[in-house]
């Protein structure tokens, strides 16, 4: 599946110069995941009705974590087709184009911006069996503040929602809305996941509502448990 199967659209245009710094960006962001991915160390764990230990979360999921932790979730889950929704913004188009060279597809639309046909999108991922994930805070925040996409895609496809997070031993973290974290070389990283949620597809507007506010609340009890398991200086 292609970014534009999987929403029926083509990325915007950009101008000449735009799309010079795209293929920059692009090039020099996929060189420095793959440099620093290869030194890092995952250490991983789950709560109990999350993900068992040694396997992977199974094709027909809807994973949310927050935008801060894409660099090291790009490496870790790397060339399994997982489809992720990103924005049809200038940033949204950059990250798109890494994630892709890591075997990512990347279904455009936000909150904001394409978000009907982003979701339809997603939900025909499902369907193909690829893993649908959001970072869900994003494009532009605020942070640790979730959207509600997942809530909705879980209605319409039955599909769990299993949220998760990565912490990081000592990153550098960038002066952005979200606090973007690198990774140092040779540092540990942890995913957490969390219990599943299920929601059903007759759920009305109260279940949705108590969906949300039990994947926030799952989005950040997994941020802090995963910043524990490596102790001070963790992000």
């Amino acid at each position: 599946m292609s970014a534009k199967a999987a929403n029926g659209a083509s990325p915007a245009r950009f101008r000449w110069k735009q799309r010079l710094e795209l293929a920059l960006i692009s090039t020099l962001g996929h060189w420095l995941i793959s440099l620093i991915g290869r030194t890092l160390r995952y250490e991983v764990s789950s709560e109990e009705g999350g993900v068992p230990a040694g396997e992977y979360p199974p094709d027909f999921v809807i994973g949310p974590f927050w935008h801060r932790c894409v660099i090291p979730a790009t490496w870790y889950f790397r060339k399994r087709g997982i489809a992720v929704m990103t924005s049809q913004s200038y940033d949204g188009e950059y990250i798109a184009r890494i994630i892709e060279r890591f075997g990512f597809i990347a279904v455009r639309g936000s909150s904001s911006r394409g978000g009907s046909a982003a979701l339809r999108g997603m939900n025909r991922a499902l369907e193909e069996g690829h893993i649908a994930a959001f970072t869900i805070d994003g494009p532009r925040g605020p942070r640790y503040v979730a959207k509600f996409g997942p809530v909705a895609l879980a209605k319409s496809s039955m599909a769990p929602i299993l949220c998760f997070y990565l912490a990081v031993e000592r990153p550098w973290i960038l002066r952005s809305w979200d606090r973007m974290m690198i990774p140092r070389p040779f540092s540990k990283v942890h995913l957490r996941w969390a219990r599943q949620i299920r929601l059903p597809q007759d759920a009305d507007e109260a279940a949705m509502k108590a969906c949300y506010d039990e994947m926030q609340a799952a989005l950040e009890r997994v941020r802090h448990a995963a910043v524990a398991e490596l102790g001070e200086g963790a992000s």
